[in-house]
């Protein structure tokens, strides 16, 4: 970009881009009419911010906050949304999964090969439960920490939620990685679980995801299932009583 150019505006939004715009609304509702205005007031008061902003969003809390923001040992320590219970999987899903947005598209994929997936809000839904319900099966429950090794697939947005579900934590481990990078991620979560792919297609030829999850794992006596999600159906290294095929733990 040229000098002459930078104090151009090469775009300003219309009235329908504005009526759409969550940001103006909000602000409307508070009666601010700019955003520096909005700037300086959250920079002056985060309480009355972050409180305004979550009625907005309409944030459902399981158990709600003694205080937005506790300050009593310091800035550096600040507590937020003080002895609050939330799960983020309630707003994300579950909650239009029973109304009206049931029907909607929550998530749309297309695979290297052009094939493709969609689930409604309502199937991700159960898709999701039938999962969370697999890893409560398999002892997994709040606080423990679970690598999720996959490719870019539907299974993997169901798995980071049934996480969310059962109150685990879930490590993103990138699909590209060797065995020693996968090794390491899980050995520093002290994973109790894998959840990994038979494999992916990747320009052209198969990579042997489970391959490298097993010799990464050679290293991480914590982990003590292995949950494989079969995208190839190729024929892959199998230990018996550890490992587990997804679509079988989900059937029941």
């Amino acid at each position: 970009m040229t000098t002459e150019h930078v104090d151009q505006i090469v775009w300003e939004p219309g009235s329908e881009h504005l009526e759409r715009s969550r940001l103006r609304r909000f602000m409307a509702i508070q009666g601010i009419e700019s955003l520096p205005a909005l700037h300086a007031r959250a920079l002056d008061d985060p309480e009355w911010y972050w409180a305004a902003i979550v009625e907005h969003l309409g944030i459902t809390w399981h158990r709600p906050y003694d205080a937005v923001l506790d300050l009593s040992e310091g800035l550096p320590w600040a507590r937020w949304f003080v002895g609050a219970g939330y799960n983020y999987v309630h707003d994300a899903l579950d909650k239009r999964a029973t109304g009206p947005d049931r029907d909607r598209p929550a998530l749309v994929w297309e695979g290297d090969g052009g094939e493709t997936r969609a689930l409604n809000y309502g199937e991700l839904a159960e898709e999701t439960n039938r999962l969370a319900n697999a890893l409560r099966r398999l002892g997994i429950g709040r606080g423990d920490r679970i690598g999720i090794f996959l490719p870019m697939l539907p299974e993997t947005a169901v798995a980071t939620l049934a996480c969310g579900k059962v109150g685990a934590a879930f490590v993103p481990i990138f699909s590209g990685y060797g065995p020693e990078a996968v090794a390491t991620r899980l050995r520093d979560c002290d994973a109790r679980l894998l959840i990994t792919a038979d494999g992916f297609p990747r320009r052209g030829r198969v990579v042997p995801m489970k391959a490298t999850a097993d010799a990464a794992l050679s290293a991480v006596p914590s982990v003590q299932h292995v949950v494989v999600v079969r995208r190839t159906g190729s024929e892959i290294p199998w230990t018996s009583g550890r490992d587990h095929w997804w679509h079988e733990l989900v059937a029941g």
